[in-house]
């Protein structure tokens, strides 16, 4: 896994984020992964953006995985989306890379948006899987969306649903190494048995039911929109499309130019459809490549 690939600790403002990295091409791409992964969640889709003359950064957000984090706030702004992509400039700044491509996926992707809105010089394009804005799907909740999504609603609760969880955590989460490969699963199974790990992951969900909503709703007040390339995909075999509809239609408040469509998947598109999800980020990273040169 990651064959070729180095992997560092680099030391931030307020974290230590474990990052694995390779390439020598003129965009890198940082890749961020959702919840309960860690970077590993890319093993199959890096090598693939690396081979096409990508240079490839794969962090573990902080808390997550192998990064350490600080210890959770009250109004949980440690665990903000700003927090975390205050980390990534300062990973991809320390790696060399002053202006770079994003792509997130499911929570990652709300640190891709946060990254693109708070430091816009630095992000060439911007690639968001597997979701809408946290303030979108709020504004929209309804009994589908509680039913479906009631897990935000339990994890943003104090202390209880860490109990629930690390009382097993291998049953709350039921990873398939099959599915994910085995390695990735070794290093998923590692992180979600830590009770750090799984304590900063709720944090992430405490932080975007309040702190990172009242940003996005704050960025709408001010009609700010995204000014680089955006697409958006979306995995087919998931209820994104069935709660919303067509997700373009939302995200066009966001970035009006924005492009995508959906991908034969699962939830997990890296794990599930590396391929097709490798098919649809390089003609856009391309094309996002030559608007910045003419920019």
């Amino acid at each position: 896994m990651f064959e070729n690939f180095d992997e560092s600790m680099i030391e931030v403002e307020a974290a230590s984020i474990l990052t694995r990295h390779c390439g020598a091409g003129d965009l890198p791409v940082l890749l961020l992964h959702g919840h309960p992964r860690t970077s590993a969640t890319w093993h199959r889709v890096a090598p693939l953006l690396v081979d096409a003359g990508h240079t490839v950064v794969c962090p573990d957000l902080r808390g997550c995985g192998r990064s350490q984090g600080p210890a959770p706030t009250p109004d949980h702004s440690a665990h903000s989306k700003r927090a975390m992509a205050s980390d990534m400039v300062q990973v991809m700044a320390a790696l060399g890379h002053r202006r770079f491509a994003v792509v997130g996926h499911d929570r990652g992707s709300y640190v891709a948006l946060r990254l693109s809105l708070d430091h816009p010089s630095l992000v060439a394009a911007l690639s968001l899987l597997d979701c809408i804005p946290v303030s979108e799907h709020l504004d929209r909740a309804d009994s589908r969306f509680a039913t479906r999504w009631w897990h935000w609603f339990f994890y943003a609760q104090p202390d209880l649903p860490e109990r629930a969880i690390t009382a097993d955590p291998s049953s709350w989460y039921r990873g398939d190494p099959a599915f994910m490969g085995v390695e990735n699963h070794r290093e998923w199974l590692t992180a979600i048995h830590d009770p750090d790990v799984v304590r900063a992951m709720l944090e992430d969900y405490r932080a975007g039911l309040t702190v990172d909503a009242d940003h996005e709703r704050a960025d709408r007040a001010q009609g700010r929109t995204l000014a680089v390339p955006v697409q958006v995909l979306w995995s087919t075999r998931d209820d994104l499309e069935e709660l919303y509809g067509d997700p373009l239609t939302i995200w066009r408040a966001w970035a009006p130019g924005v492009v995508g469509h959906g991908i034969d998947s699962g939830h997990h598109m890296a794990e599930q459809a590396p391929h097709h999800l490798v098919d649809a980020l390089l003609p856009f990273l391309a094309s996002a490549e030559r608007w910045d040169s003419v920019q």
